[in-house]
């Protein structure tokens, strides 16, 4: 919710307790009927749900200023999916009632909480005609792409500085569709052009703008 004004931010960063989460813990799980929403802090937190394989897929990443599991708060049914934490993460931690009684006195906060679940699904609407539509490597890129611009590294009038992403190729893997073999194989090649560097369970972007060109 990071386009709320300062006394929006301070309500809702009033509201609730602080809660912290370590590194593969689970904030909810998929299925379950708790209906508490999570303002990310630090850190960041990884969305998934169950595959046909027993595995699991990504759908997402959230990260610092971003609100995990409103959906729960405003509709009755089980969770649709699970939130993993990439790395230790500190929340702020509403009930359902706290968060719905914060939007009730903050029109322009439900408005703009309106504006990110639309965000969100021309997000999924897009990943589908991306693996459709783009190889492995593609898709790789421009995953790792918006993940350099959430941190604030794809500014475009500034030399970008490189963001170093908590993720593993397993978790990259389930985001893009493909298998494990198929991203290595990609981020080596974005390795050998200086784009990024790889380590245990990271991966270091170099050159942020450089990822949307890939082809």
């Amino acid at each position: 919710m990071t386009a709320l004004s300062d006394a929006e931010r301070k309500a809702l960063l009033s509201a609730g307790r602080k809660r912290h989460y370590a590194r593969r813990e689970r904030l909810f799980h998929e299925g379950d009927r708790s209906d508490f929403v999570a303002v990310v802090l630090e850190g960041r937190v990884k969305i998934v749900v169950s595959a046909d394989n027993g595995g699991e897929s990504v759908l997402g990443v959230r990260g610092p200023g971003t609100l995990v599991g409103e959906l729960a708060a405003l509709d009755p049914g089980p969770r649709l999916g699970s939130a993993v934490a990439l790395e230790p993460v500190e929340a702020r931690v509403l009930t359902a009632d706290d968060f719905r009684a914060f939007l009730a006195g903050h029109p322009g906060a439900a408005l703009e909480l309106v504006r990110m679940l639309v965000g969100r699904l021309r997000e999924a609407d897009r990943r589908r005609m991306e693996f459709g539509a783009y190889d492995v490597g593609r898709r790789v890129a421009l995953v790792l792409a918006e993940m350099a611009t959430d941190a604030g590294a794809g500014a475009m009038d500034r030399k970008p500085a490189a963001v170093v992403v908590q993720l593993t190729q397993q978790e990259l893997a389930a985001m893009v569709g493909a298998s494990r073999e198929s991203v290595a194989r990609a981020l080596a090649t974005l390795r050998d052009r200086g784009v990024l560097t790889t380590g245990r369970r990271s991966i270091t972007i170099l050159q942020p703008t450089v990822l949307v060109t890939v082809v």
